[in-house]
């Protein structure tokens, strides 16, 4: 800083400052300062500070000294002398100025306050100290019957609070479960609609299969025939070489074949939609518990089959000789769909996953879904789902029948799947959804439900 400097800086504060060099000369003073001098400013630059103060030499030395070598500001005491030669004690703080340039010397900044007026300042602070410490108990006083007042008062607002809470998050999930049911509903609605419009075309080209393979026959053998009444006729042999009847009685065969099986398969899937559309209803029925695991499969045949970032996924059924049972079909065909939905996407992160070893990287390539089915007793059945994928943390096995927990990104998954489908195991039928789980070697999820949900 220099001296012009300092002057712009100090021009605007009522403060007395001055600015002096490592020796003590002036180097500028702001117009406070020439007044408790009674000189004017312009005299005061080019003085040392001795000339204006009552301290020796050596102690005015010291204080500028321990004002340079100090980072933080010294306060030290000054005594002036005016022009008229009454003496003004003052309280001081020096602070050093790092040089403006590298060729000049550090600079001191002293700030210099009437002790006389400090005191006076200090005293009137400490009044305003003592009214604000009684004002502090006066409202300390009040403050501590306000609070035992409302100690009671703020456990009721806490436990109102918690309770609405714990409402809200039931209304959430029962809200979330409401859209869930109706998009389920919709589906299921869908897929019948879907399943009608596909067996109305597929019965009709089936049913007229059989008459189309007869007529075929029919005209086959008439052809047989001509061959044997006219055989020799050079129109009729140049037509067969050109069609070659050999090969089209045998390929046609194969041909009817081949569309007896699609039509067949047609219609399996359109029984499969069929079943899968119980979604919607809401009574307790007789059915059969493999054609709703069937149903489910159907539905994601599309997403077992190999993809190029993907291998085949393996379904091995195990199905037992089960009695039908009295549930609610269309909610079981969604636990089924949910639990078998979250086994492919198991299978598909450890495809996914370049982090895994060479035995899961094995694993990876015979990807699998066993589904196991028992009589557990008279009163009981049990299904089994599992898959060989990464299996499931210690840290999250305890929070997978949580409402709004996932692990699946953003978009991927709602945290709903396995808490509605508990829902349904255990609120809807009585029964029991159990997780089993080793990290690193699959997951399976076991569903125990009576065989007569009604009772």
């Amino acid at each position: 800083m220099t001296p012009e400097q300092f002057l712009e800086f100090a021009r605007v504060l009522p403060e007395p400052l001055l600015l002096v060099s490592g020796d003590g000369q002036l180097l500028a003073t702001n117009q406070p300062v020439a007044e408790i001098l009674g000189l004017r400013r312009q005299e005061l630059p080019g003085r040392m500070l001795f000339e204006l103060v009552t301290q020796s030499t050596e102690d005015v030395v010291k204080y500028l000294q321990a004002c340079s070598s100090s980072r933080a500001m010294v306060i030290g005491s000054l005594t002036l002398r005016n022009n008229d030669g009454q003496m003004l004690i003052c309280r001081s703080q020096g602070a050093v100025i790092q040089p403006w340039s590298p060729e000049s010397s550090a600079l001191i900044l002293l700030r210099l306050e009437n002790r006389t007026l400090a005191s006076n300042n200090f005293l009137l602070l400490n009044q305003k100290i003592d009214e604000l410490a009684k004002e502090v108990q006066r409202r300390k006083e009040a403050e501590e019957a306000l609070k035992e007042a409302n100690q009671e008062l703020e456990i009721r607002v806490e436990e109102r609070t918690n309770a609405l809470q714990e409402t809200l998050k039931e209304l959430q999930l029962t809200q979330t479960q409401l859209i869930q049911a109706e998009k389920m509903s919709s589906l299921g609605q869908m897929i019948a609609g879907i399943a009608h419009e596909i067996n109305n075309p597929v019965s009709f080209i089936h049913g007229n299969l059989h008459h189309a393979q007869k007529y075929t026959h029919d005209l086959l053998k008439l052809v047989e025939i001509y061959q044997q009444v006219c055989p020799n006729t050079p129109e009729i042999q140049q037509e067969l070489e050109e069609i070659d009847l050999e090969f089209l009685i045998q390929d046609i065969a194969k041909l009817f074949q081949s569309m007896t099986v699609g039509t067949e398969r047609i219609q399996e899937i359109v029984k499969s939609l069929r079943n899968f559309s119980r979604l919607d209803e809401a009574e307790l029925k007789q059915v059969n518990i493999h054609e709703g695991i069937d149903s489910a499969l159907m539905i994601l045949e599309h997403r077992l089959q190999a993809r190029h970032e993907y291998p085949e996924i393996q379904v091995i059924k195990k199905y037992s000789q089960l009695p039908n049972v009295i549930c609610y079909p269309g909610q079981l065909n969604q636990v089924f769909l949910n639990i078998l939905a979250n086994a492919i996407d198991a299978l598909e992160a450890l495809a996914a996953n370049s982090q895994i070893t060479d035995n899961q990287k094995q694993i990876n390539n015979h990807p699998t879904i066993k589904i196991k089915t028992q009589v557990i007793d008279e009163k009981w059945i049990a299904i089994s789902i599992a898959d060989n994928g990464l299996g499931i943390d210690e840290q999250v096995h305890s929070k997978v029948f949580d409402p709004f927990f996932t692990t699946k990104p953003v978009g991927k998954g709602t945290g709903l799947g396995l808490s509605v489908s508990y829902q349904i195991i255990v609120e809807k039928h009585g029964g029991q959804l159990s997780c089993f789980s080793v990290p690193g070697k699959g997951a399976e999820f076991v569903i125990k439900i009576p065989i007569n949900s009604a009772s």
